[in-house]
């Protein structure tokens, strides 16, 4: 959401954007607030150890029906799947607020995967009156769904618009960010060390918790254990659901880096350093193509088959067998490599943010509007 509060607040128009967040994970999203120089005009502050789908939904419903009733907005932008996005749609819904949804129409048609992700996407489209699809994909399941034609736009995905920002940056910074892992993870990603292929791991999901993290750790036991000629970087979620499989099966390997959630700067500079991704994300399935970079998916399904259809990002599932088998392949097959990191970036342009913009200041906004590409 950082490009769009950004385009707003740089256009002279009567639009104002009043920012209001819940911290359903305080630390990533203070990062991020840093990051892009954003000041919530509120802040919910709902985050409460060991908290639940039911705390998260309740908490988040109530401090948003002080916040609306205070505002009175005449628009309630949401982004994403997040049960923080479907619950402020809900809010915005009671309140008879008009909805617009960032990042509208992802599907995996499969109720509990991802889980809660999969049915906040369904509900929100219910809720919305302005669905802003990254993709034509997108705009047709809401089309398909019953959504009216003229309230669905294609507009690529803000995140390309915050990666190509933040990739300026990283540019810039280098000699400070190679210092950074080498001083507080003793990484070292330049001269002899840093010819080893680095694969980049990211894991969180919920629906992989238990065995599916278990199978993914042992994959990359593996994967270290048979290649050391590669490099494992894994920046571990706080979760202790994750943290507990990840540090005792993997601890102590030569070759394997567990270190703490990165800010988004040094995280885009280990993306630019890696070979490929090994994830289970759905936003790093959206940037890693605008770097250049494969990604193998840890997960069964995806909301996001523009990447497989484009040749850029292929399921591995969270079976250890499968996940080794895919990784070896594309560490040994150039062919192959090379097909997947050049495939494009079917997700946007870096101009999502000032199309949405553009659409919310559109006097015929009521009017129907066809698929305007990126």
């Amino acid at each position: 959401m950082a490009p769009v509060i950004q385009k707003i607040n740089e256009r002279k128009s009567n639009l104002k954007a009043v920012i209001c967040v819940t911290a359903q994970h305080r630390e990533m999203l203070d990062q991020v607030l840093k990051l892009f120089d954003i000041t919530p005009d509120y802040d919910l502050n709902i985050m409460r150890p060991n908290q639940d789908l039911f705390d998260i939904t309740a908490n988040v419903l109530l401090g948003l029906r002080d916040v609306l009733q205070r505002e009175e907005p005449d628009m309630v932008l949401v982004q994403g799947d997040t049960t923080t996005a479907f619950v402020a749609g809900l809010a915005a819904s009671y309140a008879k607020i008009p909805v617009g949804h960032v990042e509208a129409g992802l599907r995996t048609y499969k109720k509990y995967s991802p889980f809660p992700e999969e049915n906040n996407r369904h509900l929100l489209s219910i809720l919305s009156d302005f669905h802003f699809a990254p993709t034509t994909w997108a705009q047709s399941n809401l089309i398909r769904e019953g959504i009216p034609p003229n309230q669905v736009w294609v507009t690529g995905n803000t995140v390309i618009d915050a990666l190509c920002s933040i990739a300026e940056r990283v540019a810039k910074n280098g000699p400070f960010l190679f210092n950074y892992f080498e001083s507080n993870y003793n990484l070292k990603l330049s001269g002899e060390a840093g010819n080893r292929k680095l694969i980049l791991v990211t894991g969180h999901r919920r629906e992989n918790f238990g065995k599916g993290f278990e199978n993914i750790c042992l994959a990359l036991k593996e994967i270290s254990e048979n290649r050391p000629d590669v490099l494992i970087v894994y920046p571990v979620h706080l979760n202790p659901n994750v943290q507990q499989p990840v540090r005792s099966i993997l601890h102590g390997k030569d070759n394997i880096y567990l270190i703490d959630p990165l800010e988004y700067e040094p995280f885009v500079f280990l993306m630019e350093r890696a070979y490929f991704i090994l994830t289970d994300s759905g936003g790093i399935q959206e940037e890693a193509p605008s770097l250049g970079k494969p990604v193998l998916v840890m997960r069964d399904t995806t909301e996001r088959p523009e990447g497989i259809d484009a040749g850029v990002v292929k399921l591995v599932g969270t079976q250890r067998r499968q996940i080794t088998h895919s990784v070896f392949e594309l560490l040994d097959d150039e062919r192959l490599y090379a097909k997947m990191s050049k495939g494009g970036n079917p997700y946007g342009d870096g101009k999502a943010a000032e199309r949405i913009v553009d659409i919310l200041l559109d006097s015929s906004i009521g009017n129907p509007i066809h698929d305007n590409g990126f």
